[in-house]
């Protein structure tokens, strides 16, 4: 996979921009509140159908304009695609090749990313719903009919968690659970199969940004501690009982007390919670290992690596962690796109690669050479 332009038109404070990003290192070089992130926020909404920061679409139109259109043309196996989206107040609108995406499958084929934040960093001692959030992402990136699932599982939740608060009977309650628990069902079984896939390679990776920290496991803590398998009609069954169980919980308190949205992630160093044992350091090696593990889980699985994105990320790491993120991304053999207010933070990972720079300010890019300095006002 590769991209090969990006055109924006009305995306947050970007009233109209078309980049041409190299096949390997592209920088985007900036103050911050110039529009670096929202140009990665454009890239990483078109690729995977959910804004990276804002909650609402709404959010990502340029004030005062009715609509937001992103466009990419894609390299995807030898072949030549144009992915575009259109964004509204009422939603958004996804077309390949100029006719409207029928499906996911017709939208998501060969496309994948990875993006990795500051906010990333702090996922790690945060409440429970930042690490669902960062496992959602990558399972995501691996089964797309994840995002299905999700969607409707969270739909029925709020259906049934408004029967809860309003004091439905309990047979209009239950009357959701056999959609609930199948939906619910599809997004746990693709969280363990995605953990299973990825524990080896975080550990790896986590050993060699930290070596002789005891190592990093991943672990999937669910509603049940009897849920300890990836089969799908296990979990739904062991869903469906515990439901059962605590229904009149739910309708004495008003909410669904269990399920894969209130399920944690846990992530574990030396054999100790992170959440609550790990440094800053350690922290920040989690999620950096974590990153490069869902990376090379998907090179290793789809047959390419996904297209990535760092915001900013070389400002919040110590130098000895950035030194060997750059050494990563100049090895790797990967198309990334890089945000920074310190060009020197990144220039390494550039070296010796098919690199282009952009310098933005309110909202507009230039191209301007490696090195070249900015001038002043």
């Amino acid at each position: 996979m590769r991209l090969c332009a990006l055109e924006l038109k009305d995306f947050r404070n970007i009233a109209s921009a078309r980049l041409v990003p190299a096949s390997q290192a592209t920088l985007v070089i900036g103050p911050n509140g110039q529009g670096k992130t929202n140009l990665l926020e454009a890239l990483y909404v078109l690729t995977t159908l959910r804004p990276l920061r804002a909650s609402r679409f709404s959010e990502l139109v340029r004030f005062g304009q009715p609509r937001a259109r992103i466009e990419g043309r894609f390299e995807l196996a030898g072949a030549e695609r144009t992915i575009a989206l259109d964004i509204t107040a009422e939603g958004r609108a996804a077309s390949v090749d100029g006719k409207r995406a029928q499906s996911l499958t017709d939208y998501f084929g060969g496309l994948s990313v990875v993006a990795f934040t500051p906010d990333d960093l702090a996922v790690i001692k945060g409440p429970p719903e930042g690490r669902r959030r960062l496992l959602d992402r990558a399972v995501f990136n691996r089964f797309p009919g994840h995002l299905d699932a999700s969607r409707i599982y969270l739909r029925t939740l709020k259906q049934r968690n408004h029967l809860l608060r309003t004091g439905a009977a309990r047979a209009l309650v239950e009357a959701f659970d056999q959609a609930l628990v199948q939906a619910g069902a599809e997004v746990i079984a693709r969280r363990l199969a995605l953990i299973a896939e990825m524990s080896d390679r975080l550990a790896t990776s986590f050993e060699a940004i930290a070596p002789g920290d005891g190592g990093c496991a991943l672990r999937y803590a669910p509603f049940s501690g009897a849920l300890k398998t990836s089969e799908l009609s296990l979990i739904a069954e062991t869903f469906r009982e515990t439901l059962n169980e605590r229904i009149e919980r739910d309708l004495e308190r008003g909410f669904t007390s269990i399920g894969p949205h209130s399920d944690d992630v846990e992530l574990r160093i030396g054999g100790r919670a992170a959440r609550t044992f790990a440094s800053q350091g350690q922290q920040r090696a989690v999620i950096l290992a974590f990153k490069i593990a869902e990376l090379e889980n998907l090179r290793a699985r789809i047959g390419v690596p996904p297209l990535l994105l760092l915001d900013d990320v070389s400002s919040e790491l110590d130098p000895a962690r950035n030194r060997f993120l750059m050494d990563y991304l100049r090895n790797a053999s990967l198309q990334c796109l890089l945000t920074t207010t310190d060009e020197r933070l990144v220039a390494s990972a550039a070296m010796g690669q098919d690199t282009r720079a952009f310098f933005v300010e309110r909202g507009q890019f230039r191209e301007r050479a490696m090195g070249e300095a900015e001038e002043g006002p």
